[in-house]
């Protein structure tokens, strides 16, 4: 029989206990899905799923209209998709969601703008991921990713990008998280180097054109807030952490799905 911590207080108990033995918490397994779930956790790769599914929509995006992939001559859109394949396959910014495409804050993550954009934000997602992972816990790690995604592109909105897209502002998502992380726990030293590589990254956003600075903000104060609420709980795992991360599971298929609905409407 399977063993959990209560999320009440954070003591073994049976998973399928239909109380904690210690705190009198209802359903502390629900029903055995804890274990289950936890499970799960271990077993998925959040860094390598993102990154597998970030891939997958780059060539879809370039799949979608062939012929502009080489009409830039700029390096840095070297192999990149047409405007009109990323806003179908669910860009944000202030056109998109002017036209009731409310979800695409959401889409908008996982989709690139060129071979060395998502080169250098799928290397930062599997550096920056294990530390993240290790710290909150996997279900935790893909809530702050899609918060931080999130609160970035809605800032970035708000300061007036007609069209946004990329990982870029859920990677300093991740990096607010293990900074709040580091501040909190008084780790100097590795809040020194996380600190090193937040302003290291904000320069190279102002130093390369094109770059949406608004969104990297947006998404390192996003991650900032959640992982400040996370770390005041000791547990990496529970229904908390299940829930958050389940809810944004769901809001991310939701957001796809509703994107290929409309993808095949404008076909």
């Amino acid at each position: 029989m399977a063993a959990i911590l209560c999320p009440s207080c954070h003591k073994l108990v049976s998973a399928d206990a239909e109380t904690c033995v210690h705190c009198g918490q209802r359903k502390p397994g629900l029903w055995g899905a804890t274990a289950t779930m936890r499970k799960l956790g271990v077993e998925l790769n959040f860094p390598h799923l993102i990154t597998l599914f970030c891939g997958a929509l780059y060539l879809f995006s370039l799949a979608l209209d062939p012929g502009a992939i080489f009409q830039s001559s700029d390096f840095m859109r070297i192999l990149s998709p047409s405007l009109e394949s990323s806003v179908t396959m669910g860009a944000t910014g202030i056109r998109p969601i002017s036209f009731g495409l409310w979800w695409t804050p959401i889409t908008a993550i996982y989709l690139h703008g060129g071979l060395l954009h998502i080169f250098f934000n799928m290397m930062w997602v599997r550096q920056l991921g294990p530390i993240v992972n290790d710290i909150f816990g996997p279900f935790r790690l893909f809530a702050i990713f899609t918060v931080a995604g999130i609160t970035g592109f809605l800032l970035s909105t708000m300061m007036g990008h007609d069209f946004t897209l990329g990982a870029s502002g859920a990677i300093f998502g991740l990096l607010a998280a293990a900074i709040a992380y580091g501040r909190r726990s008084g780790a100097q030293l590795f809040t020194r180097q996380l600190l090193q590589s937040a302003a290291m990254l904000f320069i190279m956003g102002f130093v390369f054109p094109g770059v949406d600075n608004w969104a990297h903000g947006g998404g390192f104060i996003g991650g900032y807030t959640l992982a400040y609420v996370f770390s005041r709980s000791q547990e990496r795992e529970g229904i908390g952490a299940y829930l958050a991360g389940g809810l944004c599971m769901l809001a991310t298929v939701g957001a796809f799905v509703m994107q290929f609905i409309t993808m095949v409407g404008m076909r």
